[in-house]
């Protein structure tokens, strides 16, 4: 909806009485908003307005802003979240995930289809057809867009998760973003499943069942197997530390495997959590440039390559977070790169900076090592890497002609008929046999030729067609 540029109306601040009507709809619409929430989201004394405005479309919108930033839309008295609010409260909608390279796609005006939602290990929200729901990247719990479902969750499992899931209204990036403060989407770690909870109580539960026989037992016990566990006690105070015992063995039998893992990790241990998200912050830029972005893309905005290169070159795992970082900014960061001549930032249009250029010959670029999980994206990068290092070629342009209805008495003895498709040279050979074959050229002057009845039909207009009997040879070609 809000893809392309939309036409503002009319922009006034809110009065109180239409605060508290709003707070009111706001409430029915958002049942799940606290009082104290209310009150934050529709404050008494912040700056509120009403902004009318039509879309590309010309659809009536109705958009509230606080602080000049969008906060709702309104469309045929249904009151939306924009991206700034799930900001907010990131739970307010049902949420969907999907991978990180299809956001370019919503910003620019797609519905989400359902192949590209990703499947939890803990099954999709429950929601029915029409449910208003908020779109998330894999990853991050921030929500991008906000979209109405078009079926229900039963109705996309039968369905195999094929065809159309959500019809996206609004998304990061897009133009309602843009009204805005332009800020980028926090980074929220992903909701915690139950799943190795559950793993650890059915683990705990299994020894519980079958510590009473242990304990009845009342002779010294010598050797007894349990599984993974193994018991070499002279007392029953042994099926005390069982459990203990069972993660102990567990963690031993994979100790070897991961001693790089532990070694790396106690490396980034010893460096402070600003100097990891440092390293981290470099490594999903240099991986961007050297995978994700081709010299075709540029000018990049910014935010698009923030949001959808750079995050999904994020390791599984860890979050990326600016904020965390000792630059703190995004623009800082880049201005940093800058620096080193790595890349160069514009503005292109007031307050939207745009990468305009990359060098990637760079050292740093190519002295930068694909992480391990992504071997795929760098075999494809290198040939993105040799193609752009290629010299470039401009495309040879020849100019073809066809034989036109009008034209085919004249081509018509070659072998020619309408629709033929000839090159320049091609036409001049056969306009020169032509004029051979039917003896056109003046004897007297070999620099002229003779108009006969099919050339002076072919060739002349009808202004000429009673004055000129003869042509010279580059008057004739270049007709």
């Amino acid at each position: 909806m809000f893809s392309k540029a939309f036409r503002v109306r009319s922009n006034t601040a809110i009065k109180g009485s239409d605060r508290r009507k709003l707070r009111t709809d706001v409430a029915a619409a958002f049942p799940t908003l606290s009082a104290e929430q209310l009150a934050e989201f529709i404050p008494n004394k912040e700056e509120l307005n009403v902004i009318k405005i039509y879309s590309h479309k010309g659809e009536a919108v109705t958009v509230y802003t606080n602080n000049r930033n969008p906060i709702l839309f309104e469309i045929e008295k249904a009151l939306y979240p924009t991206v700034y609010t799930l900001w907010l409260y990131p739970d307010l909608l049902p949420a969907f995930s999907t991978w990180p390279p299809v956001l370019q796609k919503l910003a620019g005006g797609a519905d989400l289809m359902l192949p590209g939602v990703v499947m939890p290990s803990s099954g999709l929200p429950q929601v029915e057809q029409g449910t208003l729901c908020a779109v998330t990247l894999l990853g991050n719990r921030a929500p991008v867009a906000v979209a109405l479902a078009t079926m229900s969750t039963a109705e996309m499992l039968a369905a195999g998760m094929k065809g159309k899931g959500f019809a996206v209204l609004h998304t990061y990036l897009d133009h309602l973003w843009e009204y805005g403060d332009k800020s980028y989407p926090p980074t929220l770690a992903p909701l915690v499943t139950d799943s190795a909870g559950k793993e650890s109580t059915e683990d705990e539960e299994e020894l519980e069942r079958k510590e009473p026989v242990l304990s009845l037992s009342p002779a010294p016990l010598q050797h007894l197997e349990l599984g993974d566990l193994s018991l070499k006690e002279h007392n029953t105070c042994a099926v005390g530390t069982g459990k203990e015992e069972l993660r102990e063995e567990r963690a031993a039998q994979t100790a070897e495997d991961a001693k790089p893992e532990l070694q790396q990790e106690a490396e980034e241990d010893s460096r402070t959590p600003q100097e990891q998200m440092d390293a981290l912050l470099k490594q999903c830029f240099f991986h961007a440039l050297k995978c994700k972005v081709q010299k075709a893309e540029l000018p990049l905005l910014t935010s698009t390559f923030l949001g959808s290169h750079m995050f999904s070159c994020c390791p599984a795992g860890q979050q990326l977070d600016i904020k965390k970082s000792s630059y703190k900014k995004f623009s800082r960061f880049l201005q940093c790169m800058q620096q080193q001549q790595i890349l160069q930032v514009k503005e292109l249009s007031k307050g939207v900076e745009s990468i305009v250029e990359v060098d990637w010959k760079h050292p740093d670029i190519k002295a930068f090592a694909i992480p391990e999980g992504f071997s795929s994206a760098s075999a494809a990068q290198d040939n993105k890497s040799e193609e752009r290092e290629q010299v470039y070629h401009a495309p040879e342009i020849i100019p073809l002609y066809g034989v036109s209805a009008k034209m085919i008495p004249l081509f018509q003895e070659s072998g020619h008929k309408k629709g033929s498709i000839l090159s320049s040279s091609e036409v001049r050979d056969i306009i020169i046999n032509y004029v051979k074959n039917n003896e056109l050229v003046d004897e007297a002057n070999k620099n002229l030729v003779k108009v006969n009845g099919i050339l002076c039909d072919c060739l002349l207009d009808k202004s000429e067609q009673e004055e000129i009997s003869h042509l010279k040879w580059d008057e004739l070609l270049s007709r």
